[in-house]
């Protein structure tokens, strides 16, 4: 273990405090009853901590944002947020952020393939992929053409044989967890 106070990243997982999500989710419900937020969601909620939430809530959250790209499709997360009206939002919809190396979304040449044979770019297909899952998300851009692109996602579909190709892309996450060894269900 690392002394008293001073941490490395990542973190040793004997220097882990237990999570109080039951009194801080009840933080977070008297906010909304008091009426200083809308709604109250989560970050980076797997099944499992969804359904320790869950099992001590009063009141859902309304959403989970989470990492979720064509590389990291999140679909057991997916399934049961929707079995359970769990809104579910992607950062890093196009696999960049902190990314080191190849960009397994970006330079797909699955999704090239895709793009091409749909007059579309990769972003534009990795965004519509996300939007037929029903799920929301938050591209990050400042170019105003790639914004503009990004919009460009409503007026046509994947197709089924597309759907079975992302469904076959290499699954890893671009974000490792915060601890050494790494917890898989930490986050």
């Amino acid at each position: 273990s690392s002394q008293p106070g001073k941490f490395s990243f990542p973190i040793e997982v004997e220097d882990l405090l237990p999570f109080d999500v039951k009194g801080v989710w009840e933080s977070m419900e008297e906010c909304q009853k008091l009426g200083l937020t809308k709604a109250i969601g989560v970050s980076n909620f797997s099944v499992k901590k969804l359904q320790n939430l869950l099992s001590v809530a009063t009141i859902r959250p309304v959403v989970d944002q989470v990492e979720m790209n064509l590389a990291w499709q999140q679909k057991k997360l997916r399934e049961f947020c929707k079995e359970n009206g769990i809104i579910v939002t992607a950062f890093s919809p196009l696999r960049k952020g902190a990314s080191r190396g190849p960009n397994e979304v970006m330079e797909n040449d699955v999704l090239k393939e895709i793009a091409e044979a749909h007059g579309k770019s990769i972003a534009q297909v990795s965004l519509r992929w996300l939007y037929e899952q029903g799920v929301t998300f938050v591209p990050k851009s400042y170019d105003k053409e790639r914004m503009n692109q990004n919009l460009h996602i409503f007026d046509w579909a994947l197709t089924e044989q597309d759907h079975h190709k992302i469904s076959q892309i290499s699954q890893s996450r671009l974000i490792s967890g915060p601890t050494k060894p790494q917890l898989a269900d930490l986050w």
